[in-house]
């Protein structure tokens, strides 16, 4: 069998003034945010320890002046952080006020390290935060967004590697554990806020914090540069704080109005075989909307979950009926990502859903994250990130990759392809579909590397259900993907 293969230029973003490069970096500091924010400042609260509020301080006075690049070498993957004067790649400040700061105190701190019970130690910090920040959101100077700046003597007690750094994948939670996860009860109790939060640990703040290697993700974790934490920690800010959007993909001439759907399942606590669907929006411009689905449908053994054809139907018909909402009109075109299979019956409810809604072209597209066969360059070096090998139907998609841009591979480990499954009733051609989810890669507001592999999509499924398990019973789910990011 004769196999095509091709390499995808790297997607264009768009920013202001319709300016498109292809680097975040770059291309903010070019021409600033899609959507600039209206006020002068982005007033950013912080809860943390005594050090870690300071170090935050001093992060924040440090950033207006900026930060060197890491490397002449590879100027372009840890390019220097510009500041927050003249050169301001957010056109707007950060400030962070002392009325809207908080501290953790140590007897408080020793008591949640000392509690010999994970599952009670993590509940103890949440509730600690959780007043904390509601005490700010009374309070006459409440922020824009929050900070959690977690002290390393938290994050030891707290963070369960195993548990905290895993995505709710749906055949890992069908057995997943029961341990619980800080960040995602964390995000759960405080989505009734009316601001969002980030997660910060003491080692993005002060360069000298040293993290254990057993509550890291992987003995690979190194804390970047100076300026590539600022790049990052900004970018994000700035998304939570104004609810504006940075970049989106660059729009195409001719394209259709579109909406982008992932459908994930999670398994809910305190039940080993309980799951529930969630959908995922994003539109055109790249803003994003969260709807819970109802309880899912397992295979064999309680793996493989799976919606029936009506449940499929209500929540992309919830789905196009807040798309219509905000645009006034719904969508021409569907893109369906999941990366379980399509059942028919699922493939049905969906496709009956955007019947009713008049959707011109639809595409239901399998996203498989581990496959058997790989691609080889010549010579030692991975392959280049937009691989792309047409399988006759299917696709393989190289997401990461070496970067002519970077001039180097930014990664760890050798690169792995994504296998692009199409649904029998997709309309677009494999290619077609592969440079749409390659797109989608860069819509990620947590990064500003180009190197990011899963589709948003995809990567927000892995937020949204490690959220949505710790809602309580009765308690409103948030639309807004700030506040599960």
């Amino acid at each position: 069998m004769d196999f095509k293969s091709d390499i995808l230029e790297e997607p264009l973003l768009e920013f202001g003034e319709k300016h498109q490069h292809p680097d975040p970096r770059l291309g903010l500091f070019e021409a600033g945010p899609l959507q600039t924010h209206p006020g002068d400042a982005i007033k950013v609260g912080v809860i943390g320890s005594s050090k870690t509020v300071e170090d935050a301080k001093k992060f924040f006075a440090a950033a207006i002046v900026g930060f060197e690049g890491k490397s002449a070498k590879h100027p372009n993957l840890h390019p220097e952080f510009p500041g927050l004067g003249n050169q301001n790649p957010f056109r707007c400040k950060f400030d962070v006020e002392e009325a809207a700061t908080a501290t953790i105190s140590q007897i408080k701190i020793n008591k949640i390290r000392k509690e010999p019970h994970h599952a009670i130690a993590v509940e103890m910090a949440v509730d600690e935060i959780v007043a904390q920040l509601k005490t700010l959101e009374d309070s006459s100077n409440r922020p824009d967004v929050a900070i959690i700046a977690l002290p390393i003597e938290l994050i030891e007690r707290v963070w369960n590697a195993k548990t905290d750094s895993k995505s709710s994948v749906e055949v890992e939670d069908s057995s997943g554990s029961d341990a619980p996860n800080f960040r995602g009860m964390l995000k759960a109790k405080a989505m009734g806020l009316q601001f969002p939060i980030q997660i910060v640990w003491e080692d993005v703040l002060d360069k000298n914090a040293k993290i254990p290697l057993k509550v890291k993700e992987s003995s690979h974790r190194k804390i970047q540069d100076e300026a590539g934490r600022t790049w990052n920690l900004l970018t994000t800010l700035y998304y939570k704080g104004s609810g504006r959007i940075p970049w989106r993909k660059a729009p195409v001439e001719g394209e259709f109005a579109a909406c982008y759907i992932g459908v994930s399942f999670y398994r809910e606590v305190g039940g080993q075989q309980l799951f529930t669907s969630a959908a995922q929006m994003f539109d055109e411009r790249g803003r994003g909307f969260i709807l819970k689905g109802n309880r899912a449908q397992t295979e064999t053994r309680g793996r493989h979950p799976y919606m029936t054809q009506e449940d499929a139907h209500d929540l992309i018909a919830q789905v196009l009926s807040e798309y219509k909402r905000h645009h006034k009109h719904y969508p021409a075109r569907v893109i369906v990502l999941k990366t379980s299979r399509f059942r028919d019956e699922e493939a049905d409810g969906i496709v009956e859903a955007l019947a009713e809604a008049e959707t011109e072209f639809t595409d239901l597209v399998w996203v498989q994250e581990s496959y058997s066969v790989k691609a080889l360059r010549d010579g030692n070096y991975p392959v280049l990130r937009g691989t792309f090998i047409d399988l006759g139907g299917k696709g393989l998609l190289y997401t990461n990759g070496s970067i002519p841009y970077y001039g180097t591979y930014p990664g760890q480990y050798d690169p792995r392809p994504l296998l692009l499954c199409p649904h029998k009733k997709s309309d677009s051609t494999i290619l077609q579909i592969a440079q749409e989810i390659f797109a989608l890669t860069k819509i990620n507001w947590n990064s500003t590397q180009m190197n990011q592999r899963l589709p948003i999509p995809i990567r927000a499924s892995r937020k949204v259900g490690e959220v949505l398990k710790y809602l309580k019973k009765g308690q409103s789910v948030s639309t807004d993907y700030r506040k599960y990011i």
